[in-house]
């Protein structure tokens, strides 16, 4: 059985999401889990959780054994949860984040499909993650299509003050499907308020090392 599925199958088994698996230089293998998300209920609320250090090592002690069983070479096995650039990779994920400040990179520029306002060899951008049937006034949208919504303001000089009556950046957006990505991560902006508010996530990183 190859390695992806020995580890998805393990994580999945005991209750939990595989975000991602990396082998790195001197036989680390690291993977990366986080609890199962389910849309909230209207009207109800639903308290943050998080991945804590037993959980990693609950995860490890398994896959110790499952990679053991199918002889697959490692050095070290490092379980940690999604640190504050997490990989959205699903499209559960985008749903899931929705709201949230993402950064993407398009596996092709925009050439022709570009606007005015953006270079037309851009793959890189960072902006509110949003559903495309937010778009005022656009067709029907594609299925499974999203959409990022930022501002591309002048940085500031350093020690420069910034009016408050100065006018802001036009507003843009980019409207994709997860087909047309190359990748797709949180932005890394640390915030104390919990990854329920927009902009927001939880600084905080659990992990278990096992050799």
């Amino acid at each position: 059985m190859a390695l992806k599925e020995i580890v998805e199958q393990t994580v999945i088994g005991l209750g939990y999401d595989l975000v991602e698996i990396e082998r790195s230089a001197g036989g680390l293998l690291r993977v990366t889990i986080d609890l199962p998300w389910l849309p909230p209920v209207a009207g109800a609320a639903v308290p943050e959780q998080f991945v804590t250090v037993e959980d990693c090592e609950k995860v490890t002690r398994q896959l110790q054994f499952a990679l053991e069983v199918d002889a697959i070479e490692y050095k070290r096995l490092e379980v940690s949860s999604p640190g504050i650039d997490r990989p959205l990779r699903h499209q559960q994920d985008f749903e899931r984040f929705a709201g949230q400040v993402v950064d993407i990179t398009l596996k092709a520029p925009l050439g022709a499909a570009a606007s005015g306002q953006v270079n037309a060899n851009r793959k890189k951008f960072r902006g509110v993650l949003e559903r495309a049937e937010q778009i005022v006034g656009a067709d029907a949208p594609v299925a499974g299509s999203w959409q990022i919504v930022w501002r591309d303001e002048p940085e500031a000089k350093p020690g420069a003050r910034i009016s408050k009556k100065r006018a802001q950046a036009p507003l843009q957006a980019l409207g994709f499907t997860l087909d047309e990505l190359r990748d797709a991560r949180l932005a890394p902006i640390v915030s104390f308020k919990g990854r329920g508010h927009a902009g927001g996530l939880d600084a905080s990183n659990e992990e278990f090392e096992s050799n």
